[in-house]
């Protein structure tokens, strides 16, 4: 499957940075999928379950307090006030 760069920014520092197939959040307008490929997109984020699937399918979940979701032609920014993984 294909893959694309996902980086999750908070005030701390990366929470995330690498490959992944998938990215699966609740933006302002309900709950999207984000996979390679997809068309060039900005929103807004409230406070939800995130899950990241990696290249060999593996999920990782965190859960988000919020911020702005950005989707380019080559990479995905989350950027969040809070993010922590649920391990």
């Amino acid at each position: 499957m294909n893959t694309f760069q996902l980086v999750v920014s908070t005030p701390d520092g990366n929470a995330f940075e690498g490959q992944c197939e998938e990215l699966i959040v609740r933006g302002t307008e309900g709950e999207l999928a984000v996979m390679a490929g997809h068309i060039p997109f900005v929103t807004g984020l409230v406070k939800s379950k995130c899950t990241i699937v990696l290249p060999e399918g593996e999920e990782r979940v965190a859960f988000v307090e919020g911020g702005l979701l950005t989707v380019a032609r080559e990479s995905v920014t989350l950027i969040a006030g809070s993010f922590e993984f649920a391990e």
